[in-house]
């Protein structure tokens, strides 16, 4: 089934010193249960298309349908969770509390929300820290915390904007275990903008390469390797060709030396 369909989406933004073309006629189809990543130079797009997808930006042209809706049905419906760059949790509350808010907003009750909530902190991993404010934790746990507040109400799409770029290399690719591990137990749809070469090869099913500005898809890459992966797996020949497929992906769109 498709989860995401993109159809000559194009994005310009009017400023005051003229109009930039952000997308240029990007297609692309993502099927439910897909991990699709979107690398290119910064300025491509790829966070635009994301924010596109998800109801922060409205395309000029073109069509774009989330789980069979259009981007403002599927908010309102919570059909994803969105996960930003910073994890933007409240000082004040507790992680918990953190996980519970878009829970209070939409309306679920004290009981379900302490459930959903227990059952996502267990997911990433953070059981026994709810109680904890996120000045207490490591900026990987709380980065943890913010993927559990996007899985927190059961939405079938995940869509995560450079979530770990700020993160040190040995915690990364912890992190990167983690959400292999999430994905394969939920089987969520995963849409994840990263600048990282390794982190779009060893984390996905597909990857999209995206030019500089206008941004527009260069090269869609299917993975071949196992969904089962190590992170030894970065060693293997296979790893290091498709990395290689990607890197020239770039050049081809003029984003990579």
């Amino acid at each position: 089934m498709t989860a995401i369909q993109a159809r000559d989406v194009s994005l310009t933004f009017q400023t005051a010193d003229g109009p930039v073309h952000a997308l240029k006629d990007v297609s692309l189809t993502i099927d439910q249960g897909d991990f699709v990543s979107f690398i290119g130079p910064s300025g491509c797009g790829k966070t635009t298309f994301l924010r596109a997808i998800a109801a922060l930006e409205t395309p000029t042209a073109g069509t774009l349908e989330v789980a069979g809706m259009t981007p403002d049905q599927a908010r309102r419906r919570r059909a994803y969770g969105y996960v930003f760059q910073a994890p933007g949790l409240y000082p004040w509350r507790t992680i918990a509390g953190n996980i519970s808010l878009p829970l209070e907003i939409m309306g679920f009750g004290r009981a379900d929300r302490a459930q959903r909530t227990r059952r996502v902190l267990d997911l990433v991993d953070l059981a026994g820290f709810g109680g904890k404010y996120p000045w207490q934790l490591s900026g990987g746990m709380q980065q943890r915390a913010s993927i559990a507040r996007a899985l927190a109400f059961d939405a079938d799409i995940l869509l995560m904007d450079e979530p770990f770029g700020a993160l040190d290399e040995i915690v990364r690719d912890r992190l990167n275990e983690a959400l292999l591990d999430l994905w394969k137990k939920t089987g969520k749809t995963i849409g994840f903008v990263t600048h990282s070469i390794p982190e779009a090869v060893y984390l996905s099913t597909r990857i999209v390469v995206m030019s500089p500005r206008p941004g527009r898809i260069t090269r869609v890459i299917d993975s071949p390797l196992p969904r089962d992966r190590p992170l030894e797996i970065r060693d293997t020949p296979e790893f290091i060709a498709l990395a290689h497929q990607v890197r020239e992906g770039l050049r081809e769109g003029h984003g990579y030396d």
